[in-house]
C-alpha cells in the first residue's frame, strides 16, 4: 500500500480549484481520525486519513508538533465531508463525525461503518476493533496503537513519517474491508437492516453524544456526604455483628468471618476460597444478620463510587455537561449500550436510584421528558406467538400480570392480590427469557416441582406461547442462529451442544434474543423517526439519552406539548403488530420527576 502525507494548500481558504479537484468523480472516500485523546467532546483533530482507491491512501496533517502542517486542510476537505452524494467509509464512524462536529463540519451522506457491518454479521464477536477485523477479514495484521504512541502523550507527538504510516493505513484497511464486508451483508439479507436502522442511527447517536445532558453537582456533592453517613453507620454495625473489625471489600476476609469464625453454612467453593456473591449471602441472610447488611453496604459503596462520586469529575468542561457514549456494537442482541460513563445500570426502582435521578437536571428554561414503551417485550412476544389470549389482553387493555396470576391461580380477577400479581409478573417475564423451573423456584423462594407445575399451568392457558418457544428451537437446533422481526441475525453456536449447561443456557439466549432484539429494533426505528421530525419541523428540543425502552429529551418550555405528542405519536408507530404499542410519556424539571 503506498502511504503518503500531502502538504500544500497554505492558502486553502480561497483555494476553490482544490475544492473542485477532490469532489470531482467522487462516489465514495474512506476517511479516518486522528486526534489528541479518544474524547470527541474535549479532545482536537491532530489529522484526516483519506483513502479513495484500493493500494493507495493519503494522510494529512493539521495539528501536529513539530512537522509541517496544513491548518485550513478541513477547509479545503469540508464540500467532500459534508457532501450528500458523497458516501463515506470508516471503521466507527461515529467517532469521526462527532470529531469533525467540533470543527463546525457537519457529515452527511450514505456512511459505510466497517465496524458495524462487522458487528451485525457476527454480533457474539467481543471486539470489533479495526485490528481485529482487518485480520478476521483481510488476515492483515495492523501496528496496535499504542506501540504507535509508544512514550509520547499524544499522536500529536507522533513523529511525522510514523503517524502517516500508521493512520494511512486505517483508511485504507476501512476501504477493503468495506467490499468484503457489505457483500456479506447483502449476502445475509442484512442491508435492509444496515440501511434502514443502523446507518442513520450512527447520526443519531452522534447528535445525542454531543448534546450530552445537565447535572446537578451540588446535590451529588449533598447525596455523596449523606451516603458516607449511611456508610459509616453500616459498617459499625458489620464489624458489631462480625465481633471484629475487618476490611469490608475483601472476599477472602469476609469468607473467613461468615463460615470460620461465624460458623455459616458454606456456599460455592472458589480458587480463593468459599464464594460471597450476590447469591450466597442473599441465602445466608436468611439464617444471619450480617450477610443482609453486607449486601446494603456492597449496593451503597457501588452507587457512590460509579455514580455519585464520579459524575462531577466526567463533566465537560467546555460544555458543563455530561456526555455518555453510546454504543451500537456491544451487546449481542442489538440494544445499546452506554459508557464513560454507563448510564444504563443506575438502579430503575429504589428511593437510591431516585435520588440519583434527581441530579439529573434541564437546562434553564428547558423541562425534560421520558417517554417508556409499556411492556414492549411482551407485546412482542403475543405478536411473534399469535397467542390468542395475550393478544386478546392486550387489544382489551387488560392488565397482563393480573390476568396471568388470574389464570393460573383460578381466582377472579377482583381476587388477584398484589403477591398474586408479582408472582405472575416473575413467570411472565421469566418466560420471555427461558427461565427454568429451577430458575423460577429461586426467583419465588418455592421448590422447583411447585415452579414447574406454574410453568405448566401457564403454558396450558398459553398454547402459542409454547408453540413459539418450540419452533424458535427447532429453528435454532437446525441453522445455529435466531432472528428478530427486522432480521437481524444472532448466532447461537451451543444449542446443538452435550454440555447441558451450555445448551441450556443457548436455549435461553434463543428463546430471549428474538424478542429483546426486536424491541432493540422498535426503539432505535422511534428515535430515527423522531430525530427526522424534529428536524423537519425546525424544533430545538434534544434527545439526550436512550435507557432501553426509555428516551430522554430535553424540551424547551414552549415546544412541551407538540413535542410529548409527537414523540408519542412517533413511538407508537414506529412498527406495526398486532397488538398496539403503548408510550408512558411523563414530564419535570429532573430525571426522577419525568420518570
Amino acid at each position: 500500500m503506498r502511504q503518503e502525507s500531502l502538504f500544500g494548500h497554505q492558502d486553502a481558504k480561497n483555494n476553490d480549484l482544490g475544492k473542485a479537484k477532490i469532489t470531482s468523480n467522487l462516489d465514495y472516500i474512506s476517511i479516518d481520525i486522528e486526534s489528541t485523546g479518544r474524547d470527541p467532546i474535549s479532545d482536537s483533530i491532530v489529522g484526516i486519513s483519506l483513502c479513495k482507491e484500493k493500494g493507495i491512501a493519503y494522510y494529512v496533517p493539521i495539528r501536529h508538533l513539530y512537522n509541517q502542517n496544513i491548518p485550513d486542510a478541513l477547509i479545503v476537505l469540508q464540500d467532500v465531508l459534508e457532501s450528500p452524494a458523497i458516501a463515506k467509509i470508516g471503521h466507527n464512524l461515529k467517532f469521526d463525525i462527532l470529531m469533525l462536529m467540533q470543527e463546525d463540519i457537519h457529515i452527511q451522506g450514505i456512511l459505510y461503518d466497517t465496524m458495524v457491518a462487522s458487528y451485525l454479521l457476527n454480533p457474539n464477536m467481543q471486539n470489533h476493533s479495526l485490528e481485529e477485523v482487518g485480520i478476521k477479514y483481510l488476515n492483515h495484521k495492523k501496528k496496535p496503537f499504542k506501540d504507535v504512541l509508544g512514550k509520547h502523550k499524544s499522536f500529536d507527538e507522533v513523529p511525522l513519517d510514523e503517524a502517516v504510516q500508521y493512520a494511512a493505513e486505517d483508511a485504507e484497511l476501512a476501504f477493503e474491508l468495506k467490499e468484503i464486508l457489505f457483500d456479506k451483508i447483502k449476502d445475509e439479507g442484512l442491508d435492509k437492516l444496515y440501511f434502514n436502522i443502523e446507518m442513520p442511527l450512527i447520526y443519531v447517536l452522534a447528535e445525542m453524544q454531543q448534546a450530552g445532558i445537565k447535572i446537578d453537582t451540588k446535590l451529588l456533592q449533598a447525596l455523596s456526604k449523606e451516603l458516607d453517613r449511611e456508610l459509616d453507620s453500616l459498617e459499625s454495625r458489620i464489624y458489631f455483628l462480625a465481633g471484629k473489625k475487618f476490611n469490608i471489600n475483601s472476599s477472602q476476609q469476609l469468607s473467613k468471618i461468615l463460615f470460620e469464625d461465624l460458623g455459616l453454612k458454606t456456599g460455592k467453593k472458589t480458587k480463593t476460597g468459599y464464594s460471597t456473591n450476590v447469591e450466597v449471602l442473599e441465602q445466608l441472610s436468611l439464617s444471619h444478620e450480617l450477610p443482609g447488611e453486607i449486601l446494603s453496604y456492597r449496593t451503597l459503596y457501588k452507587l457512590k463510587t460509579t455514580y455519585i462520586d464520579t459524575f462531577p469529575n466526567l463533566v465537560n468542561k467546555k460544555t458543563g455537561r455530561l456526555h455518555t457514549s453510546f454504543n451500537q456494537t456491544v451487546t449481542a442482541t442489538g440494544r445499546l449500550s452506554s459508557s464513560d460513563p454507563n448510564l444504563q445500570n443506575i438502579p430503575i426502582r429504589g428511593e437510591l436510584g431516585l435520588k440519583i435521578r434527581q441530579t439529573f437536571i434541564a437546562e434553564k428554561g428547558s423541562i425534560l421528558i421520558s417517554a417508556d414503551y409499556s411492556q414492549i417485550e411482551l407485546r412482542i412476544l403475543a405478536h411473534m406467538s399469535k397467542d390468542k389470549g395475550l393478544i386478546d389482553a392486550f387489544l382489551r387493555g387488560i392488565d397482563i400480570h393480573s390476568r396471568t396470576a388470574a389464570e393460573i391461580f383460578n381466582v377472579s380477577p377482583d381476587n388477584v392480590s398484589p403477591e398474586l400479581r408479582r408472582i405472575a409478573k416473575t413467570i411472565n417475564f421469566g418466560i420471555i427469557y427461558g427461565i427454568s423451573p429451577f430458575g423460577l423456584s429461586e426467583a419465588l423462594s418455592i421448590t422447583s416441582k411447585e415452579a414447574g407445575e406454574l410453568i405448566e399451568s401457564y403454558f396450558r392457558r398459553h398454547h402459542g406461547v409454547k408453540e413459539f418457544i418450540d419452533s424458535t428451537l427447532k429453528e435454532a437446533r437446525k441453522n445455529n442462529y435466531v432472528t428478530t422481526l427486522l432480521n437481524r441475525k444472532r448466532q447461537i453456536s451451543e444449542i446443538n451442544s452435550t454440555n447441558s449447561n451450555l445448551r441450556q443456557q443457548a436455549e435461553r439466549m434463543a428463546i430471549n434474543t428474538p424478542i429483546q432484539g426486536t424491541a432493540a429494533d422498535l426503539i432505535k426505528i422511534a428515535m430515527i423517526a423522531i430525530s427526522r421530525e424534529l428536524k423537519n419541523r425546525r424544533l430545538k428540543t434534544k434527545m439526550i439519552l436512550q435507557i432501553h425502552d426509555e428516551l430522554l429529551f430535553e424540551v424547551p418550555y414552549e415546544e412541551t406539548d407538540e413535542v410529548m405528542e409527537l414523540i408519542k405519536h412517533k413511538m407508537e408507530s414506529a412498527f406495526e403488530l398486532s397488538v398496539p404499542l403503548e408510550v408512558d410519556i411523563k414530564k419535570g424539571k429532573n430525571w426522577a420527576e419525568a420518570k
